[in-house]
This record gives structure tokens, C-alpha cells and sequence, in this order.
């Protein structure tokens, strides 16, 4: 079946399989390296994505669910700047280590600050759960969050 959706403020189409997953036809067919496999269950965050605005899990979207809607990658909001103060701020408070999870947090990030500019370490806390990091633990990827929202341009 053929879809059509916005992908980073381009319109796409693309022939799909009716249960293909969204993260294998946004990293094999469209190119998109930033939305990783990782737990392939909703688990981990490594695949996120921004849907309609809203962080999902890629792995669990059938692809033809997206038909009409809007997809949103790291890729798109770096080149347009609007993650240059989540970028700054994960660098200089040391909240990346490998970078596999980097684009899910970056993204959840995104559309935490995009709803609350000013949010409390609590819900941030509540808004990142869904993202694991396996090399660190969360202290200084909050403390990039909440230091983010003091330069988050909405």
C-alpha cells in the first residue's frame, strides 16, 4: 500500500507493507539514522519521533497509521536551530555519553518545552521516563533540561 505523509516539513510517499513498522520504513527506506532500534517494545525511546507534535515510539506504529500526519525527526530540528539550546546544554552539563539514546531524550525534551517552558525537575522527570540511558545515570540529563528551559526559544 502507498502512504503519504509529512517527514521534516516535506511531503513523502512510500510504498509499505500494511504491518510494517514506522522505524524500519523511516531508517531503510527513507534514510533517517537517528531514529535508532533498540528494545523493539516501547521501552527504551531509542526510536522515538515526533507525531502530530507528540513523542511516540516508532517501533510500535504501523506505518500506515502515519498516513496524513506529520513525522518529525532530530534531524529536521537541529537544522532548523530549534534544538540548539537542548544541544548546548546536554553538551555542557556532560549528558551524553554514547549518543544511541541522545535523539529520544533530545526529542521528548523538545516536546516537553514546546508544552511547558518552564517545567519543574518533577515533570521532567515524568516526561523523560520513557527514555533509557544505559551508560549514565538521569541527574545530568535533567539538569540539561532544566537548564535548556532558560534559553528555549518556543
Amino acid at each position: 500500500m502507498r502512504i503519504s505523509f509529512k517527514l521534516n516539513g516535506k511531503p513523502v510517499t512510500v510504498d509499505v507493507k500494511p504491518n510494517e513498522i514506522l522505524l524500519d520504513v523511516l531508517r531503510l527506506k527513507l534514510g533517517v539514522k537517528s531514529v535508532k532500534r533498540g528494545c523493539e517494545r516501547a521501552e527504551c525511546g531509542a526510536c522515538t519521533v515526533l507525531l502530530d507534535g507528540k513523542p511516540v515510539y516508532s517501533c510500535t506504529i504501523l506505518a500506515p497509521q502515519v498516513n496524513g500526519h506529520e513525522i518529525v525527526t532530530v534531524e529536521y530540528l537541529a537544522s532548523t536551530g530549534e534544538l540548539d539550546s537542548l544541544i548546548k546544554a546536554f553538551v555542557d552539563k556532560a549528558a551524553i555519553q554514547c549518543g544511541f539514546c541522545t535523539p529520544g531524550f533530545l526529542l521528548t525534551a523538545y516536546a516537553l518545552l514546546k508544552e511547558n517552558p518552564n517545567p519543574s525537575e518533577e515533570e521532567v522527570r515524568k516526561a523523560l521516563e520513557g527514555n533509557l540511558c544505559r551508560c549514565t545515570g538521569y541527574k545530568k540529563i535533567i539538569e540539561a533540561v532544566l537548564e535548556a528551559a532558560k534559553h528555549f526559544k518556543r
